[in-house]
C-alpha cells in the first residue's frame, strides 16, 4: 500500500547562526500546494550554491528514523517536529532501504523522481544542537534523498505518495550514498563507473562517485 504523506513543509528565511539565515526549519504548509520544476512553492534555499536546483527539488527525509534519533540522542523536542530535519514531505513506510535512484512517484499530481541522497551538512547539527549526527548518518546512511520533479503538480497533506515506476537502476538511495560518501563502505570499481555513468543520478553525485573511483586508484571512463 502506497504511505501517505501526513504533512507538506517549507521553509522562509530566518536568523540561523550568527547573521546567517537558513530556511532549514520547516514547517507544514496547510491545504493545496505547488509543487513545480524548483520545489515546493514557499519554500525557500538560502544557499543556492548547495542546496536547491531541479535536482534538489523535494526533499524527504523518513519519519521512521525519528524514533531512532530519539534514542540515538537521547530525546530531543524538535523529533516532534515533521520538518525537523529539512523535510519537504513527511512519510512513514519509506526509508532510503526501500526506494531504488530513478524511482518515480505520483504525489497529487506531480510526478517525482528519485534523483540523489542528501548529503547531511553542520546544519543538522547546528539546528538540533548535538555534534556527532553528520558521522552517524554517514555511518548509517539515514541521509533521506532528493527528488527532481517530472511533472509539475498540485499536492497536499493527506494524499498518497504512489510508487509508478521502479526498477530503473538496481541501486537503492542507501547504497548509492554509502558506496559514493562514506570511504569506509564497501564498493567496486565497476559499480562506481555505472553510478558515474547513470543519467537519473544527479550531477554532482556523478563527479562524487569519479571522486571514490579515482581514490581506489582506478580511472574513470
Amino acid at each position: 500500500m502506497s504511505p501517505v504523506v501526513t504533512a507538506i513543509c517549507a521553509g522562509r528565511p530566518a536568523p540561523f547562526r550568527g547573521d546567517e539565515q537558513s530556511a532549514f526549519a520547516k514547517q507544514p504548509v496547510a491545504g493545496p500546494v505547488q509543487i513545480h520544476a524548483e520545489g515546493i512553492d514557499g519554500d525557500t534555499q538560502v544557499d543556492r550554491v548547495h542546496h536547491g536546483g531541479p535536482h534538489m527539488a523535494v526533499h524527504l527525509y523518513p519519519r521512521a528514523h525519528h524514533a531512532w534519533w530519539d534514542t540515538e540522542l537521547g530525546g530531543h523536542d524538535l523529533l516532534a517536529m515533521p520538518g525537523a530535519f529539512g523535510t519537504n514531505l513527511a512519510v512513514d513506510g519509506l526509508t532510503e532501504q526501500d526506494v531504488l535512484l530513478g524511482d518515480r512517484f505520483r504525489l497529487g499530481t506531480a510526478l517525482l523522481e528519485v534523483s540523489q541522497p542528501r548529503l547531511p551538512c553542520w546544519k543538522i547539527e547546528h539546528r538540533f544542537g548535538r555534534k556527532g549526527m553528520v558521522a552517524s548518518i554517514i555511518r548509517t546512511a539515514r541521509c533521506g534523498w532528493y527528488f527532481r520533479v517530472i511533472e509539475e503538480g498540485i499536492a497536499q497533506a493527506g494524499d498518497l505518495l504512489e510508487r509508478t515506476e521502479t526498477g530503473r537502476t538496481p541501486w537503492t538511495v542507501a547504497e548509492v550514498f554509502s558506496e559514493i560518501a562514506n570511504p569506509k563502505s564497501a564498493t567496486t570499481p565497476e559499480r562506481l563507473q555505472a553510478m558515474a555513468q547513470c543519467e537519473l543520478l544527479s550531477p554532482s553525485w556523478r563527479a562524487g562517485a569519479r571522486m571514490r573511483l579515482e581514490a581506489t586508484g582506478s580511472k574513470p571512463k
